[in-house]
């Protein structure tokens, strides 16, 4: 019998008031695998990331986090699964008020309870495979520059070894050169772990250097799944208009009065 998927969603669906964000999504993450879920703002990629993270409830399906029931879990129950999971959020969200060392040792020291003077030798060599050397941690945020925060918050989304890491738009923010370096940065070192990725991003580019498999999300559906060497002969006239930046096709922008 083949072990369970990693990430088994079946059938999820959020709305908030009148509005249905997540119409039935189902998607299937195996062990060791990237996959990308592409679409427009607002289509509801962030709000499945935070169903499958336990922050917000959703209505009705499923979400299995290696064969595990995870949508009615026990706080406590929660807790064991979360420490599973790494995550790169959107624009870094480095604290300020913490030196660049302690960002990246935060979930050793919070979660995991390590010493400080053992989480700081685990951060310095993780700033190590983000390319950034030992000095780098003594510094603040502030004072980095946006693709040295991105490093940053990578390196502290994997320095606990997770075994399943989210990105939230990884490259928002960054020119396209600086993008590309997060992009190599992040196939190198989900590589080394042997970790599973989910990601979200509306960035082609991104999508098509980290994923195996692209999912595209449309109106509370995934529209398309497939191999990420084959969404430019998809078939779908949605995905295409989306992958090729056309303001002519079936997606229509919804006007706000």
């Amino acid at each position: 019998m083949p072990p369970p998927a990693k990430i088994e969603i079946s059938g999820l669906c959020k709305s908030f008031g009148p509005k249905t964000v997540l119409d039935g999504v189902d998607l299937s993450v195996a062990r060791g695998e990237s996959v990308v879920v592409i679409g427009g703002s607002g289509t509801g990629k962030s709000v499945m990331l935070k169903c499958i993270l336990g922050l917000l409830s959703p209505e009705s399906g499923s979400i299995a986090i290696d064969g595990e029931e995870v949508t009615h879990m026990s706080s406590r129950s929660r807790g064991r699964v979360m420490e599973k999971f790494g995550m790169l959020f959107q624009g870094g969200a480095l604290f300020d008020s913490l030196k660049v060392w302690e960002n990246v040792a935060f979930g050793l020291i919070q979660g995991r309870k390590m010493s400080r003077a053992e989480a700081r030798g685990v951060a310095t060599a993780t700033l190590a495979q983000v390319g950034l050397a030992e000095s780098a941690g003594d510094l603040w945020p502030s004072e980095l520059s946006g693709g040295m925060q991105k490093r940053v918050a990578l390196a502290r989304a994997i320095a606990t070894q997770p075994e399943i890491i989210f990105f939230d738009e990884p490259t928002t923010g960054l020119d396209p050169i600086m993008a590309d370096v997060i992009n190599n940065l992040i196939v190198k070192c989900v590589k080394e772990l042997g970790a599973t990725t989910l990601s979200i991003t509306h960035d082609m580019a991104s999508a098509r250097k980290i994923a195996d498999r692209i999912a595209m999300l449309y109106r509370g559906k995934l529209i398309w799944i497939g191999p990420a060497s084959e969404i430019e002969h998809s078939g779908n006239p949605y995905v295409d208009q989306f992958i090729h930046g056309r303001a002519e096709g079936p997606i229509q922008m919804e006007l706000r009065a």
